[in-house]
């Protein structure tokens, strides 16, 4: 069951990417990426979350590992709790979904500054590879072109 999640959601968020990057920004394509793309993306974490904490889905913990502490707030704590399939999927659907929020806002907020599609595509890529990386490489590009812009925003 995991594996099979794993795929689906890197297959849609490697769709949404794809499409993101390569494809003509067209206002209904941009709202499918969003809405088709990060929107069953946070539906997929919701419903496994819920599965997962509520006990109705089978974590596949290492066998004879007790039950995770979910107050143990420490890295400790986190190691414990990604012991099992499940969150794992979990966690890397949280990126999925929060990495391609963060693609599509980079995306619009270049267009709106004149950035090219080609000075965009190694920025995207960034934030699809290494998310917090891309999106700091760009919050340092923007800064200069919004100021001459005379809008911070």
């Amino acid at each position: 069951m995991w594996e099979g999640l794993f795929s689906a959601t890197n297959a849609l968020a490697l769709l949404g990417w794809a499409a993101l990057i390569l494809l003509p920004r067209w206002p209904a394509l941009m709202a499918a990426i969003l809405y088709l793309g990060v929107g069953l993306l946070c539906i997929a974490y919701a419903v496994m979350f819920a599965g997962l904490m509520g006990g109705w889905f089978d974590p596949l913990r290492d066998a004879g590992l007790a039950a995770p502490d979910l107050a143990n707030y420490s890295v400790a704590g986190l190691m414990d709790l990604f012991r099992s399939q499940g969150a794992v999927v979990l966690g890397w659907t949280h990126y999925l979904a929060f990495d391609l929020f963060v693609g599509i806002w980079i995306a619009r907020d270049a267009d709106a500054k004149g950035f090219s599609r080609i000075g965009q595509a190694p920025i995207l890529l960034a934030t699809f590879f290494a998310g917090p990386i891309g999106l700091l490489v760009w919050l340092a590009i923007r800064e200069r072109r919004a100021r001459a812009q005379g809008r911070w925003q």
